[in-house]
């Protein structure tokens, strides 16, 4: 968002923002994904139908779990704490009073479901953004080698709480109770 953008949106008036990028009101027909880091656009293509069963698994297991203040979405919330910086994870998990018609400054929750062309960014770029906005948890969810990494923030970094692989099951409490297979998720 432009400085010019910003003061029409405090006093109030609206702006236009093209279909698609973050701020954008329309979002694109081609199910890309748009965001936004240190103010470039960074485009990613359709993910094949394993990390979209993946996503669909996971967001329903936490659904179940998540208690009424908390709200889960999926592909429909960007995580926007900076105007330089909006990011769309395959999960968002934020405090329904923080979350806006498009996006959340905060984040309890952000995961990433891994494939070949989104690996690096997930693992190591957007890590290192979360951890550096402060979400507490953040998970990678690799469906190939049935494993899922959960991640927690201590001080300005996240150190691995657990991997865990096939049909192992994992208790966690962080944002929420709730017990989780990699093998029941990318099954």
């Amino acid at each position: 968002m432009s400085d010019r953008a910003a003061r029409l949106e405090a006093a109030g008036l609206t702006y236009a923002v093209p279909a698609g990028l973050p701020g954008s009101s329309v979002r694109p027909p081609d199910a890309r994904r748009y965001e936004v880091i240190d103010g470039r656009l960074v485009v990613t293509g359709v993910q094949p139908p394993a990390h979209q069963a993946a996503v669909v698994a996971l967001m329903v297991t936490l659904k179940h779990a998540c208690p009424p203040d908390l709200l889960v979405s999926v592909g429909s919330l960007d995580f926007r704490p900076t105007r330089r910086l909006s990011l769309r994870p395959d999960i968002l998990v934020t405090s329904r009073a923080e979350a806006g018609p498009q996006y959340a400054q905060k984040a309890v929750l952000a995961v990433e479901v891994l494939s070949p062309t989104t690996r690096v960014t997930d693992v190591v770029t957007k890590r290192g953004l979360y951890a550096a906005h402060g979400v507490p948890a953040y998970w990678l969810l690799d469906p190939a080698a049935q494993e899922l990494t959960v991640l927690r923030l201590a001080d300005d970094h996240y150190v691995c709480e657990a991997v865990i692989q096939g049909e192992e099951a994992f208790t966690t409490t962080s944002p929420f109770p709730v017990t989780l297979s990699p093998a029941q998720l990318v099954g």
